[in-house]
């Protein structure tokens, strides 16, 4: 079996009796995109042919088509706006096409070819989306192992969508790459990848690291002349500084760690990139890992001091033994003892409190109303007179603890909204199982609580434009989803707006998520709804 690609295989060559090819749209080694025009439904798409390289074996190329095929199943289990629609896999000349929605817009890569390194606001939305994409992906059991800028296209719509399953794993598949292939581009690789171990989800969130690195510095971290430079790089080199990255740095260096288990947790990644887009500066809060403080891994090894969180404490005094291990050693040696002093300190504090309380109270435990309080070890108030009091103490051997007014604290609540499915083109109305759907979580900081709560677009056009009530029990969760289908569109064109939902009380707001619906068949005849309307709320 030849892996040659055809020589047919051109503009105007009709794909499974269907698809149209129109013209490249882009080419790699190992395979061609196409945009195509779809002769049934009437719409272009997007075609994506492999190109088997010559000499492979049948087994090889086999594999290899076997890999496409895999590539369009694991984009197809993933309906999340991020991530790429694939509307069918067609078969021709032996070989699988995959077709796919076509995104009108550039890749990252593409753009910072031609702009350079970006703001760090626009490389934290982009990074936002992205992870939004690499979460629905692991949930559904997906792992993508080649997330760099080439696979990230930014969609003239707005939209950042994550392409090109085809080195993806699946739980539960077996292993369809070939012997001795690197799988991956090894500048994005994370390193225990690069040691032969096991990739889970932490693995992306590595590459999700360097793509925010090269989208702020305009180079990758860690690339050298070579393949094997690059990977050793990968997995013994420190981190350089992020010098462009401004409040972006403490989330690049965070899932840049080379340790898995240490690296930033997606959801907390997340929330950063958020608040970075949005112009804001996250906190480094240290991730707890054993019994010591984390060692700054990623800012050692340069003479421009730490890149990230608070400076270390200086060592405590005295005469210090040399250590032959080098400064390695004497960092973490600092650190265990700043540590330790911590704990000595907080111990002799606690020691002090308890001593001071039993002075108050005679040695029999907690205040009551009748201690005398003291200030530098003197008592302000004789014992044989009491203080005043909200409460009387009663005749026991404890007495009760100090009293206390508990208000009830005022609600606060947080709401997020994503695209389940974020766009739909075809006949309207769009099917419920079609039409654009979203979800939101709505988290409160107590319960039981009360929110109201309504979905809403840009436009003001919506299905959903009533309040509804959604009750959180004192025994139950404190928090909780809530879906919504769109249903309006226009009959005539495409019609692209925003969704969000509200919070009536206390007022608040989730984020914006985009959508868009094209009519591109009449309704049926006998329509309820006439040319130009919007849908009506079922």
């Amino acid at each position: 079996m030849s892996g040659a690609t055809p020589g047919a295989t051109g503009p105007d060559r009709l794909i499974a009796g269907r698809y149209r090819l129109l013209d490249a749209l882009g080419e790699g080694g190992m395979g061609i995109v196409w945009r195509a025009r779809d002769e049934v439904l009437g719409r272009e798409v997007a075609v994506k042919e492999v190109r088997a390289p010559a000499g492979l074996s049948a087994e090889d190329v086999r594999r290899l088509y076997a890999r496409l095929e895999r590539e369009a199943w694991a984009a197809a289990r993933i309906p999340h706006r991020n991530v790429v629609t694939v509307y069918d896999v067609a078969s021709e000349d032996g070989r699988p096409w995959i077709v796919m929605e076509l995104v009108r817009g550039l890749s990252l890569a593409e753009v910072l070819e031609a702009e350079g390194p970006m703001p760090p606001r626009r490389a934290a939305r982009i990074g936002a989306e992205v992870l939004a994409a690499l979460r629905a992906a692991h949930e559904a059991g997906v792992l993508h192992r080649d997330v760099k800028p080439g696979n990230v296209l930014l969609a003239n719509d707005g939209r950042v969508v994550l392409t090109d399953f085809g080195i993806a794993r699946v739980a539960g598949s077996s292993n369809l790459t070939m012997t001795g292939e690197l799988i991956g581009s090894p500048e994005f690789l994370a390193p225990e990848r690069a040691l032969g171990r096991e990739a889970g989800p932490e693995s992306d969130l590595w590459s999700l690291g360097v793509l925010l690195y090269a989208a702020v510095e305009g180079v990758t971290p860690f690339r050298q002349d070579t393949p094997l430079s690059t990977l050793r790089a990968v997995v013994d080199e420190e981190l350089p500084p992020a010098r462009r990255a401004g409040p972006l740095a403490p989330v690049i260096e965070g899932l840049l760690r080379k340790e898995p288990a240490e690296r930033l947790p997606a959801s907390q990644a997340a929330d950063r990139l958020r608040l970075v887009a949005a112009g804001g500066e996250p906190r480094t809060e240290p991730m707890a890992a054993g019994p010591y403080a984390p060692l700054p891994a990623e800012g050692d090894g340069d003479d421009d001091g730490p890149r990230g969180g608070s400076p270390q404490p200086p060592p405590p005094g005295g005469p210090t033994v040399p250590m032959d291990d080098g400064p390695e050693r004497s960092r973490r040696a600092g650190v265990v003892l700043a540590v330790g002093l911590a704990v000595l300190l907080l111990a002799v504090g606690a020691l002090a409190y308890v001593l001071v309380r039993q002075n108050d109270t005679g040695g029999k435990g907690g205040g009551t109303a009748t201690g005398g309080a003291t200030t530098g070890g003197a008592t302000t108030a004789p014992p044989s007179t009491p203080a005043p009091s909200a409460t009387k103490t009663g005749p026991t051997s404890t007495p009760p603890s100090s009293p206390s007014v508990t208000a009830t604290p005022p609600l606060t609540v947080h709401v997020s909204a994503e695209a389940v499915r974020g766009s739909y083109r075809g006949p309207c109305p769009a099917p419920g199982g079609e039409a654009p759907a979203f979800t939101a979580t709505v988290s409160v900081g107590r319960v039981p609580a009360t929110v109201e709560y309504r979905w809403t677009t840009e436009s003001g056009e919506t299905s959903a434009a009533d309040w509804e009530t959604l009750r959180f029990t004192a025994d139950g969760p404190e928090q909780r989803q809530v879906e919504h289908t769109e249903l309006t569109y226009r009959k005539d064109g495409t019609r692209q707006d925003r969704v969000r939902v509200e919070i009536r009380s206390p007022a608040g707001r989730s984020n914006w998520v985009a959508f868009s619906v094209t009519c591109e068949e009449a309704s049926p005849t006998g329509s309820p709804y006439p040319t130009g309307s919007v849908t009506p709320r079922s």
